[in-house]
């Protein structure tokens, strides 16, 4: 069982970018180049988000809270947000807005990622949702505002 896990908490995201590149690739053309550009401004935005975030709220590690060892080693930095959730919510959330079964299906497998964190004790469960959250604002921001005046100035549909 703790095989599993320690794969979730490491590896799963992977399994996500794999599938949203799948997807992307798999997509008509037209909707190709606005899912590309969505994610292409909507990741590293809510990673700055994320960082800036980071600064006013600091979450100390559960296993330094509890005095454990973590089933998975980590540095002793602020939990708060975690990255992996962080990043596998921001390409859920840009799927999302395209493809809403898929989207959903991504975001469930994203949950799992921070889950699976949290059970090898290096994140509380406040920074996987709080991971889930800015993601899903910044992509649901960059969807419905920033896209659609990218589109317009450039012509891309």
């Amino acid at each position: 069982m703790n095989t599993l896990i320690i794969f979730g908490a490491e590896y799963l995201y992977l399994v996500i970018v794999v599938l949203a590149i799948a997807y992307i690739w798999r997509a008509p053309k037209e909707l190709q180049k606005r899912m590309i550009v969505c994610a292409i401004i909507t990741l590293p935005v809510t990673y700055i988000v994320a960082k800036i975030a980071s600064q006013f709220y600091y979450n100390a590690r559960p296993f330094i809270v509890g005095d454990f060892i973590p089933l998975l080693p980590h540095t002793n930095d602020n939990g708060f947000p975690s990255d992996h959730t962080l990043l596998s919510s921001a390409i859920a959330m840009t799927l999302f807005f395209f493809y809403q079964k898929r989207g959903l299906f991504l975001f469930v497998v994203a949950f799992l990622v921070g889950l699976a964190r949290v059970l090898v004790g290096i994140h509380h469960l406040s920074d996987i949702f709080g991971s889930m959250i800015i993601a899903s604002l910044v992509a649901y921001i960059i969807f419905t505002f920033v896209l659609p005046k990218i589109e317009q100035k450039f012509l891309i549909k």
